[in-house]
C-alpha cells in the first residue's frame, strides 16, 4: 500500500473514478476498511486496472450491502477530501465533509492508502 500524497493528482489520474466499477467492500475491523474499484488509468494510456483503497482510523461510515455494489451508479465518480482530522470519501461529487454525509456511501477516516492491481 502506498499513501496518497496528492489527492487532486490521484483523482485526476483516474478521472475521479467516473464510470468505474465498484468491485468490493471489506470491513477488516471497526476502524479499518478496504474498497476495490476497477477504473481507467490515464498514466497507462487509459488501460483498466483495479485500485484498492484502504482506510485506517475510521470514525464514521455509511456502507452499502455487498450485493448492491455492482448496481452503484458511478457516473459522478468519487470524492476524496483532505480534512484537518484526516480524509473523507464518498460515492459521487461533493465539496465538503458535511455534504459527503448525503452520499449513498461514505467513509471518514484518519488516513487512506492505495494499491494498484490487475484488472
Amino acid at each position: 500500500m502506498k499513501p496518497i500524497t496528492n489527492i487532486e493528482s490521484f483523482l485526476e489520474r483516474f478521472n475521479n473514478f467516473k464510470d468505474a466499477e465498484f468491485r468490493s467492500l471489506e470491513v477488516s475491523s471497526a476502524t479499518s476498511m478496504k474498497i476495490i474499484f476497477a477504473t481507467q488509468d490515464a498514466a497507462r494510456a487509459f488501460d483498466w486496472l483495479t485500485i484498492e483503497l484502504e482506510f485506517s482510523g475510521v470514525s464514521d461510515a455509511k456502507l452499502l450491502d455487498e450485493n448492491r455494489l455492482a448496481h452503484v451508479d458511478m457516473e459522478d465518480g468519487i470524492t476524496l477530501l483532505s480534512t484537518q482530522s484526516g480524509v473523507s470519501f464518498a460515492i459521487g461529487k461533493y465539496k465538503s465533509q458535511s455534504a459527503i454525509k448525503d452520499s449513498i456511501s461514505y467513509i471518514i477516516a484518519n488516513s487512506v492508502k492505495y494499491h494498484e492491481g490487475q484488472f
